[in-house]
């Protein structure tokens, strides 16, 4: 874990603020889609929310905000100090240090929860397995988990939005990732991402499935115009905004655009009985 650990800080707390890339620019149309998705899997409030990876709390203020009461873990007490900063004084919230692979929770505790970091920083598959296990054990019967992964195919298209892709170095990164999944960042240059795992949409819903999750359905979040930075300034008014959310929603479940979206959320339910 230590060693995930220190790959994680570096990235997150070295190199990129997460929670103002979500508040900004295209970064945005991740959150609003993150936000509509999960918000159809709620139950009326106050609901009990798990999340897991919650970084700094920026779906945690939302939940909140619309009535439920919200339980963060993260594996970088950095991002949990954060989040009780600013989160702390609100009611029924709370936050811990923890690995999503063993979650100090119990049994069917919770009504939803979230895996919207771990898998994606998981590149062995027992570990995601084991982070999938995790979130059904906490979730009640009948009750929703939500995993998010990269796509298999985020390093091309990020290569082509950057310009990166000619780079040759970073050309053989992007083969390495199609070939395995796996994305190796050595160097840790701060425009390659960090030491991570990329999915297919078949694979992040046989894994879910594996977990024991039924009614797994996987979703595109951004669509194509996660890639299109240039867009980032359409957010800003309600005309432009709700474009790029339709843009979005109409592709989400096409299956031959799936691998498009920057980002996949897996949905699926615990059985009851």
């Amino acid at each position: 874990m230590t060693d995930l650990r220190g790959q994680i800080g570096h990235h997150y707390e070295a190199q990129i603020d997460e929670d103002a890339r979500l508040r900004s620019g295209i970064g945005r149309l991740e959150l609003e889609r993150v936000r509509e998705i999960v918000r159809r899997s709620l139950p009326a409030a106050p609901a009990r929310v798990l999340d897991v990876g919650g970084a700094t709390g920026v779906h945690a203020e939302w939940l909140l905000a619309d009535g439920h009461e919200v339980h963060l873990v993260d594996l970088l007490p950095s991002h949990v100090a954060r989040a009780r900063e600013r989160l702390g004084g609100a009611a029924g919230f709370s936050a811990e240090v923890a690995d999503a692979r063993a979650l100090p929770v119990a049994d069917a505790s919770y009504d939803v929860v979230l895996l919207l970091g771990p898998l994606y920083h998981l590149q062995e598959a027992p570990d995601r397995a084991a982070a999938w296990r995790e979130t059904v054990r906490a979730v009640r019967p009948g009750g929703a988990v939500i995993g998010m992964a990269i796509s298999r195919f985020a390093s091309v298209f990020d290569g082509l939005a950057w310009g990166s892709l000619f780079d040759p170095e970073f050309r053989s990164i992007v083969e390495a990732d199609l070939a395995t999944g796996r994305h190796e960042n050595p160097e840790r240059d701060p425009r390659w991402f960090t030491t991570a795992y990329f999915q297919r949409p078949d694979e992040l819903a046989a894994e879910a499935a594996a977990a024991g999750l039924e009614g797994v359905e996987v979703l595109g979040v951004e669509g194509i115009a996660g890639w299109m930075r240039h867009l980032g300034p359409r957010m800003d008014d309600d005309a432009g905004r709700e474009t790029l959310l339709w843009s979005a929603r109409a592709v989400e479940s096409e299956p031959s655009v799936l691998g498009l979206s920057p980002h996949l959320l897996a949905v699926g339910r615990r059985p009851v009985g």
